[in-house]
């Protein structure tokens, strides 16, 4: 007997699917998913009981509406007039009103030495406030235990308790940072009524591993050519497109890969609805395939998996089934719920299926939004034009923005001089969901900002200079990334829930052993998460999602690339580096529990390439080194890195340039180098010299 899916089903009868699956639950019809099939009778059936069940309920509203209208004028023809009741609201205003007037009256006594300050206050200016000197609320402060000088920081109960023993009573006022959140809540916090929303077009991220065909697989949707535009095929740049399909509009965001979508997510904008996971049939799950899912999990975002070039004859889409089940996405034909779309972008086969498959979850997730409001978008990319000024790309989530409208994102703020929409073309109003290129704004805004419209240029100026002032405070104050020398005082104090790790390592099974053994670790006040592992050497993108997410890098038996180490120190991200994974649990574990006393740290001196190698008698072998960065030391340690895989760690046993021994190598200089007890080392190896640095306790 022949079946047919939910979702077909439900395009027969004329409803969604979504409006199915509820009427299945009603009657007790169990489907897995809108994927799911049901026999051709039971169809059948359902589509009769629908039917006369429509009929049944349009009766019905019209004897209800008869009913209700009789009924409501019964209502009005027999309300008495009486007055009205004291609500629990008036009386609530009229006690307020009277605590109002009271601290009125306490503010005009002499007696009473009320006091307002904000959250924290500076001991000279309390001392000025309530008339003392300064070495009295020094003292008072010893006696309390806190150590202050005249020109520190003192928190508000601290100032509080010093302040009452000179009869005066501390109040607490708001700061900047939060009256700019006030300021912005009309725009952002305002939740509009059921009634005014609309459906929106999906917004959908392509990802995954370079060179697995993202780009062309947006060229077969949108039958362009991009591909040949772009320098040497990859992706330069952010693009934003809408495609109309079957009548309804899907917005595509290509991105260079996962980067900017992670950049994005530690700014907390969240632009992506569905994110296309696009692997190749020939290659597999590769580092940067897991890297895009796992991205795509922290966001909370549904993914559908584009199984391309299954036109090649090493194609094997089987396998790339398998291997994604590892990471939890388990196809719907081996009884999972994710989407596998088998494609190839060459031949354009797949294409309908895919596009099928993005309007049917987008559907599911019933995505709307106020077109009547102010708007508020996420700025794609940006970036300053020469004859043009700041040119921003928006993606507009609420509301509509207009030609005129006075926006802020960030520090930047202006009046919307013109838009452009995807194709180039000027457009006058943008709509939820619809991409556009604006002008007009005072200077290049980050991209992931929000961007606000606002009544008049004047509010959209204040706004942006309190962000400034904003910044500017949040720069001078201490790093507030999580690292494991300062996790238990954190703990204590409630600022950390979750310990969120990444793990790389030089083989996976050394990852998944490392998993469980944190897991095992959460306590109570905080638990330990590892998010994402990997095998190979730390890179850029590991120290971006840390970031984002506010992690530190834990690496077995590998090492950060160059540019790695650079992000880490500029995003101040904990980077932990281990031989042994036991070190690495013992150290999380005495962080957690406040045990943490590390005596030394490591520092890297510097890094040579080897470019050849000698055998020289008596010596075994001798490596010809081509110094990169730093320089490398005749007495510091040193570890031998193939592909940032460690493969020893040692000592020197002779440094030389030409015949000399020498103390020291500098960068841009070559000499040559020999390991203590160890010849195995081959061309293209990185000699990484370090030293390790007592800590004062």
């Amino acid at each position: 007997m022949t079946k047919i899916r939910v979702y077909e089903l439900a395009k027969e009868i004329g409803i969604s699917t979504k409006e199915l699956m509820d009427k299945l639950d009603e009657l007790n019809v169990k489907v897995g998913s809108h994927m799911s099939s049901v026999e051709e009778e039971e169809a059948e059936l359902l589509k009769e009981y629908i039917k006369d069940e429509s009929k049944d309920t349009n009766e019905d509203i019209e004897i209800l509406d008869d009913d209700i209208n009789e009924e409501v004028y019964e209502k009005k023809t027999s309300i008495p007039n009486s007055k009205p009741k004291k609500t629990k609201k008036h009386e609530a205003k009229i006690n307020t009103d009277i605590k109002k007037e009271k601290d009125t009256q306490n503010l005009n006594n002499k007696e009473t030495k009320i006091i307002e300050i904000g959250n924290k206050i500076i001991v000279k200016d309390l001392a000025e406030k309530i008339n003392v000197s300064s070495t009295q609320i020094i003292s008072k402060l010893i006696a309390l235990g806190i150590m202050a000088s005249i020109n520190q920081e003192i928190d508000f109960d601290a100032a509080s308790i010093v302040a009452s023993e000179y009869n005066y009573e501390l109040r607490q006022i708001e700061q900047v940072e939060e009256q700019e959140n006030n300021i912005l809540d009309d725009y952002i916090d305002s939740e509009d009524p059921e009634e005014s929303l609309k459906l929106r077009p999906p917004v959908v991220t392509v990802m995954g591993h370079v060179d697995h065909g993202k780009t062309s697989l947006l060229d077969a949707i949108r039958e362009t050519h991009v591909t040949q535009k772009e320098a040497g095929g990859i992706t330069q740049h952010i693009g934003a497109s809408t495609i109309t399909i079957n009548d309804r509009k899907v917005v595509f965001l290509d991105t260079p890969g996962h980067e900017a979508f992670t950049s994005m997510r530690a700014r907390g904008a969240q632009i992506t609805d569905i994110a296309i996971l696009v692997v190749a049939a020939d290659d597999g799950v590769m580092p940067q395939t897991v890297e895009a899912l796992n991205h795509a999990k922290a966001a909370n975002v549904p993914i559908i998996v584009a199984v391309n070039k299954t036109d090649k004859e090493a194609a094997n889409p089987d396998r790339v089934k398998q291997e994604l089940t590892e990471y939890g996405l388990v196809p719907e034909d081996w009884g999972g719920d994710t989407i596998f779309v088998p494609v190839s972008a060459l031949k354009k086969i797949g294409i309908d299926e895919l596009l099928e498959m993005i309007l049917l979850v987008a559907e599911m997730q019933e995505l709307k939004a106020n077109p009547n409001r102010n708007a508020i978008g996420t700025i794609i990319e940006a970036k300053l034009d020469k004859g043009r000024g700041p040119v921003a790309t928006v993606l507009v989530q609420k509301g509509t923005l207009s030609v005129g409208d006075s926006v802020v994102s960030g520090v930047s703020h202006g009046k919307v001089r013109a838009m452009l929409d995807d194709k180039g073309k000027r457009v006058k109003k943008a709509g939820p969901s619809m991409p556009v290129e604006i002008l007009g704004l005072s200077e290049v805004p980050e991209a992931g900002e929000q961007l606000y419209a606002v009544e008049d240029d004047k509010k959209a100026r204040e706004i942006a200079e309190r962000k400034r002032v904003s910044i500017r405070d949040e720069q001078l104050k201490v790093n507030q990334k999580v690292s494991l020398d300062d996790l238990f005082e954190r703990i204590k104090q409630g600022e950390v829930k979750d310990l969120n790790i990444i793990i790389k390592a030089d083989v996976r099974g050394s990852i998944e052993a490392v998993k469980q053994s944190l897991e095992k670790l959460s306590i109570e006040e905080v638990k330990v998460n590892p998010i994402h592992g990997g095998v190979g050497a730390i890179t850029e993108t590991d120290i971006m999602l840390a970031s984002a997410s506010n992690a530190i890098v834990i690496g077995f038996n590998v090492r950060p690339t160059n540019t790695a180490m650079d992000i880490a120190s500029r995003e101040n991200v904990d980077v932990r580096t281990y031989r042994v994974i036991y070190n690495a649990i013992e150290d999380i574990e005495a962080a957690i529990k406040g045990m943490l006393a590390p005596e030394f740290k490591e520092v890297i001196l510097g890094r040579a390439e080897v470019r050849a190698t000698f055998k020289v008698p008596n010596a075994g072998t001798v490596a010809g080194i081509y110094i990169q960065q730093g320089k490398i030391l005749r007495n510091a340690k040193i570890r031998l890195l193939r592909d940032n895989v460690v493969i020893y760690e040692g000592t020197i046993s002779s440094l030389k340039r030409f015949k000399d021994d020498v103390r020291e190598i500098a960068t841009g200089y070559e000499g040559g180098l020999g390991i203590e007890g160890y010849n195995d080392v081959k061309e293209g190896d990185v000699i990484e010299a370090y030293t390790l640095e007592e800590i004062k306790r």
